[in-house]
């Protein structure tokens, strides 16, 4: 009996270890969630989202068209239909996709200029909200709906809210591409008024990041 007893405590005392670091290990991670946003050349708009509080990673690539695993030349050409986008994964307990939005509509990206963006033009450099959710969706939706409403612009709202289906990621010289051609005259002129605009325009959510 004696012997029993001693094992039964060395029994108890090595499991209970195990199952807290088993309980331990069954904790979920902060759930992270991802959204898609087109807006005209993704060098710009991924340093945009690159400096907010919140956002984890963002990746430039395609969707939105009908070619599997296309390059970049090819969407340049305008004949694959899909849009250069960013894929943004962020922390929605720090930053709310509502807030993504926000900044996606007042600084990343001209809303009312149709399949062009500066002096970038055809329908690879459209303005479009690429949803996941149904959630994502019916926000998106209400945030056009106000910006109309509200004559924020003097033109409409063009920007197309659809389902994202494939995200395919670009080269890997686009990613981070601005941080590595900071004196390209059309870096200069077209994206670093961007991140200047952000910094100044939401210092809450600003992270000098330089590239993340």
């Amino acid at each position: 009996m004696r012997l029993l007893s001693a094992c039964a405590l060395l029994c108890a005392t090595l499991v209970a270890p195990v199952g807290l670091a088993a309980q331990a290990a069954k904790s979920p991670a902060p759930a992270l969630e991802t959204a898609v946003f087109a807006g005209g050349c993704f060098w710009g708009v991924e340093a945009v989202f690159e400096h907010l509080k919140g956002v984890r990673s963002v990746v430039s690539g395609y969707t939105g068209g009908n070619v599997v695993n296309p390059g970049y030349d090819y969407v340049s050409s305008g004949r694959t239909g899909h849009a250069e986008a960013v894929r943004v994964t962020f922390d929605p307990k720090v930053v709310s996709y509502e807030t993504l939005l926000t900044v996606f509509f007042t600084v990343a990206h001209d809303p009312t200029e149709l399949n062009r963006q500066g002096p970038d033009i055809g329908t690879q450099y459209r303005s479009a909200i690429y949803f996941s959710s149904a959630d994502q969706q019916q926000k998106a939706a209400a945030a056009i709906a106000q910006l109309n409403a509200a004559k924020t612009y003097r033109k409409p709202v063009v920007t197309q809210v659809a389902p994202l289906e494939k995200f395919y990621d670009a080269e890997r010289y686009h990613q981070n591409y601005l941080y590595s051609h900071m004196d390209q005259p059309y870096i200069v002129y077209n994206d670093l008024p961007k991140i200047d605009a952000l910094r100044k325009r939401f210092p809450s959510l600003w992270e000098d990041t330089s590239g993340k």
